[in-house]
């Protein structure tokens, strides 16, 4: 029987979800759902039903778990709860300080209708929180570092574009390759913001619009670009299209630490994508498995990465797992 997932929000990380299911035989796509007028989607799924938002509450027959693909950081705090009354839930939330919240809002309207609903599903928060947790409970003599990139910052990116004067444009964040190499080493740094991470930023610039000012408001930005050292290039629409048109990310997730009499130990996970979409939605795919599995033994609330057992992601059995990958 296939586990028949609902998707909401159809944009980039939308359509990386419907790829991880059509990989997937045992996850079926039931339907999409959109907050546009259903007629102006084309999707690549032959025969799928492409539904409008509000029918999402007369559905529940026809889905076991909804994948919620929000399309801002104030999208997912208010649709997670709201859907987790009516299904099981899987999410992308990834603003870290307010997870705890938004963790007691979704498990509040999960608990009460029974179902599950797993939030922060990605690679960081997901994949990356998983290792530093692995890496911390086998090391707990220790130190965490995560790099991210080299990769496209959709945010980052966002912010820029809002700059008066901007047409278009890309930021990448880099890890400083002398950081990343001392931690390798085991040399345990000391590092601040500007030491671990470099900004690069490609932008179109409209007609006339003052380059050295657009510059200027990018390197001072607060919050976004104003600790780093940031470089700005200026380029062509046809240029951006061309070189930049791609959502690649990626990172590494490395542990430092001791053991008995001061033997020092490295523990790093590295991640080289080449859609960041594509690679959270197969991510979230997982995770759908999960949440319908353990909501068919009975479980129920608000779970994270860290709640679910790796077997629940797998579309093996155990005896499968364990004659093939222990």
């Amino acid at each position: 029987m296939s586990i028949r997932i609902g998707i909401l929000g159809y944009g980039n990380l939308g359509r990386g979800v419907e790829a991880a299911i059509g990989q997937n035989p045992d996850l079926e796509l039931a339907a999409v759902f959109t907050r546009r007028p259903p007629e102006t989607l084309r999707i690549q799924t032959a025969g799928v039903k492409v539904l409008a938002e509000a029918e999402l509450k007369h559905r529940q027959g026809d889905i076991d778990v909804l994948v919620i693909c929000g399309g801002s950081a104030t999208d997912l705090p208010v649709q997670t709860p709201k859907y987790a009354a009516l299904y099981n839930v899987v999410d992308s939330f990834d603003t870290h300080a307010r997870v705890p919240e938004h963790f007691a809002a979704a498990d509040a309207a999960a608990r009460e209708a029974g179902k599950v609903c797993v939030i922060s599903c990605g690679w960081d928060p997901g994949m990356f929180s998983l290792n530093r947790l692995y890496a911390g409970a086998i090391l707990p003599q220790g130190r965490d570092y995560t790099f991210w990139g080299k990769g496209v910052s959709q945010g980052h990116s966002d912010a820029v574009r809002r700059i008066e004067g901007v047409m278009d444009a890309r930021q990448y964040t880099i890890p400083v390759p002398q950081a990343v190499e001392a931690v390798r080493k085991g040399e345990n740094p000391e590092l601040s913001t500007r030491q671990k991470h470099t900004r690069e930023c490609f932008v179109v610039a409209k007609e006339g619009a003052d380059r050295a000012k657009i510059e200027q408001e990018i390197k001072t930005m607060p919050n976004y670009f104003a600790d780093y050292d940031t470089t700005v290039h200026f380029i062509s629409q046809e240029e951006m299209q061309r070189d930049h048109s791609g959502l690649p990310h990626g990172g590494n997730v490395i542990r430092t630490g001791v053991t008995g009499s001061g033997n020092g130990h490295v523990i790093e996970y590295r991640l080289n994508l080449s859609s960041n979409p594509e690679f959270t939605g197969a991510v979230l795919a997982a995770y759908a498995r999960a949440a319908f599995r353990m909501n068919s033994e009975g479980a129920a609330g608000c779970k994270t990465v860290f709640d679910i057992a790796p077997a629940y992601l797998s579309p093996l059995s155990g005896e499968e797992l364990r004659a093939h990958l222990l």
